[in-house]
């Protein structure tokens, strides 16, 4: 099944892939998941985002997993984890908007008319300060609310809908609505339901279900389980643009050379200079993050020059074979 991003590319060129290299992106056993995966799991309650990236290590037995934006330890819901090599790509969720499903208590009753139009009041881009038990800074910076609901009201306590840019603080931003309402409002509990193109309409999994998969797999070799928790990390790549190079031009790339112009096969058909993009073999393999150095207009009218600026390698080097030269050194 070709990947929803690399559909309608833009054809620069054509190339056959070598069978014998890589592995279609969808086509990965679990213990290539447990490098190149993503698991989008239901956080509990009670433990950090810290503490539960370390449960995680000890259930898959790996050495390296990341998360996708912290929870506090009370908020439960969508966290998406990397597996391995996989958490080299979590950044580009931060770009996305967060979803969150908020219960708080306002301190006295208002009119409806009135925590409307505070609402309302609250809605585009607002200043907040992170609260001082935070990771980060406190100092006050812009965050974009761009959709507040009203789900819910029973007598002082409301049920809020806030879909936001990453990095808003919720507590805080009740905090805020309350002060500004007059009496004050405390938020009582908070559960994410989405990140970036991820919320709970997929199949979340949970710790147990993970450890029982796990557990299922590597005693009885049957990984029907796991293999519905774990998911290519290509998935998580969806709504960014796309670039397929050639099988000749990967292994360099994973070195550490820039994406030349001839490597290129396909690219987005709208893509701007500056632009985040993520380089793809032709099995949808993901092979590095970088920034467009070119549009497409202008990949497409020229034969060569440097086209990418990578960013972030992901592909293990050696995945492909070795397709360049390096310059013989020259005796004096």
């Amino acid at each position: 099944m070709k990947l929803k991003q690399l559909e309608n590319l833009t054809v620069i060129d054509q190339d056959i892939t070598n069978e014998k290299f890589g592995t279609y992106y969808d086509k990965r056993n679990v213990e290539q998941l447990l490098n190149y995966g993503l698991i989008i799991l239901d956080k509990p309650p009670g433990p950090t985002s810290h503490e539960v990236v370390a449960w995680t290590k000890r259930i898959l037995k790996i050495p390296k997993i990341g998360h996708s934006g912290t929870l506090d330890p009370q908020v439960t819901g969508v966290l998406p984890l990397g597996l391995g090599a996989a958490t080299k790509a979590l950044g580009v969720l931060l770009l996305g908007p967060k979803e969150y499903q908020a219960v708080g208590r306002l301190h006295s009753l208002t009119s409806k008319e009135r925590l409307d139009d505070v609402l309302k009041q609250f809605q585009g881009e607002i200043f907040q300060k992170p609260p001082q038990r935070s990771s980060v800074v406190r100092k006050t910076r812009i965050r974009k609310i761009y959709e507040m609901e009203l789900l819910e009201q029973k007598e002082r306590l409301l049920l809020l809908r806030v879909l936001c840019e990453a990095g808003t603080y919720i507590r805080k931003l009740l905090y805020d609505i309350g002060e500004v309402l007059g009496p004050g409002a405390t938020m009582i509990e908070l559960r994410r339901s989405r990140v970036h193109q991820f919320d709970e309409s997929q199949k979340l999994v949970t710790l147990h279900e993970l450890s029982d998969a796990f557990s299922h797999w590597e005693e009885k070799k049957d990984d029907s389980k796991l293999l519905k928790f774990i998911q290519p990390i290509e998935h998580a790549l969806s709504e960014v643009k796309s670039v397929v190079i050639r099988d000749s031009a990967v292994d360099a790339l994973c070195h550490g050379a820039q994406l030349a112009i001839p490597g290129v096969l396909e690219i987005s058909p709208i893509l701007k200079k500056g632009e985040l993009v993520a380089i793809y073999t032709q099995k949808g393999e993901i092979v590095a993050l970088a920034e467009a150095l070119m549009s497409n207009y202008e990949i497409k009218d020229s034969v060569k020059g440097q086209a990418f600026q990578t960013k972030r390698i992901i592909m293990a080097p050696n995945t492909y074979p070795k397709s360049w030269r390096t310059k013989p050194k020259i005796k004096n």
